[in-house]
């Protein structure tokens, strides 16, 4: 884990801290201020998580940020043809249990999304995705990617996938049931939740 500091979203010198920094704010931070704090800190990823402290994690890399794009643009072009909304990694959501994380691809049915009023929908979404992806990076803490998988799913998550690039493996959650482990797949195919989305996963392995 990383340096845990009390405040209240001050100016912070980040040089030569450890990551993730979690910072407890004194008093709830609004979405306005979660956003503003994040605008002044890029690169720097920010997520809320439920006891309401503020994660900074390192930004992914050149490869990192090459896999997150694939993936989520191949999300895109899916939705594009068969409906729903499909997202990068630069959007948060507001989950049920009080935190706000942002997965680096996601896909909300067009029902869910046409729920949300102009302004729900312009700022950190209060809703969980049906389906989200999480990529391990170079920076991240696989320990900590797989303790978000659960997040993802108490929080309303149908359907997730972890994938690590590194391993060459893809974990499957699906609520109410066992995750499934599978070891260097060609591809992978989506369930019921969105179905008939496939992703070319040998490309990732070959590129890791």
């Amino acid at each position: 884990m990383g340096a845990a500091v009390e405040t209240k979203l001050p100016e912070i010198v980040l040089s030569g801290l450890t990551m993730p920094l979690i910072l407890r704010p004194a008093a709830p931070v609004s979405d306005e201020e979660l956003m503003s704090f994040s605008r002044q800190n890029k690169p720097f990823r920010i997520e809320k998580n439920a006891e309401g402290e503020i994660v900074m994690m390192t930004p992914v890399g050149g490869q990192g940020g090459y896999w997150e794009t694939f993936v989520a643009s191949e999300l895109f072009f899916w939705a594009k043809e068969n409906g729903g909304m499909a997202f990068s990694s630069n959007v948060g959501f507001n989950l049920p249990d009080g935190s706000t994380l942002s997965p680096d691809a996601s896909w909300v049915s067009q029902q869910q999304w046409n729920a949300l009023t102009k302004k729900q929908q312009a700022g950190y979404p209060p809703l969980c995705p049906e389906f989200v992806v999480e990529i391990l990076s170079a920076s991240d803490s696989r320990q900590l990617l797989e303790t978000k998988m659960h997040v993802w799913m108490a929080n309303g998550a149908k359907l997730a996938w972890m994938i690590d690039p590194y391993g060459a493996t893809l974990r499957i959650y699906r609520a109410g049931r066992e995750m499934e482990l599978l070891e260097r797949p060609d591809s992978v195919e989506a369930d019921e939740v969105v179905p008939g989305f496939r992703l070319s996963t040998a490309r990732l392995w070959d590129e890791a």
